[in-house]
């Protein structure tokens, strides 16, 4: 109930100077990656809280069944971190992550020279690449 309370803290400093007013969604989805860890909440993220049941968005189903195993747990982790009554159950949602555009790759032929930092050194591969041919 420590840690709540300085959440609140901090979060109501930030209301008086205008920001938003600290809810109880918002409480419950910045504490998920304490509750839950670093790498479990890069796979199955807190999206939000509807009523007293947080929703979280994993990857599969089988990251919702496993998931669904812990949830106990989870639901103990999270009490501890923001308090009890806020959280009362956990559903798990399959919503794959989106893929970011990516930019596509050159069609142009790669030189295995370029590669090579050392100017000198590049040069003398490719010198030495050029007697082979010939």
């Amino acid at each position: 109930m420590d840690q709540a309370s300085r959440i609140l803290a901090k979060w109501a400093g930030a209301s008086e100077t205008g920001h938003e007013l600290v809810t109880h969604e918002r409480l419950a989805v910045g504490a998920w990656k304490k509750a839950v860890g670093k790498r479990l909440a890069d796979r199955a993220r807190a999206i939000k809280l509807v009523r007293d049941r947080l929703v979280v968005g994993v990857d599969d189903e089988i990251w919702q069944k496993n998931l669904w195993g812990l949830r106990y747990q989870i639901l103990r982790n999270l009490e501890a971190a923001i308090g009890p009554g806020i959280v009362a159950s956990v559903e798990f949602r399959i919503i794959p992550q989106r893929i970011e555009p990516q930019r596509a790759l050159s069609l142009l032929p790669v030189d295995e020279a370029d590669l090579i930092r050392d100017p000198g050194m590049r040069r003398i591969y490719r010198n030495s690449r050029r007697r082979e041919t010939a």
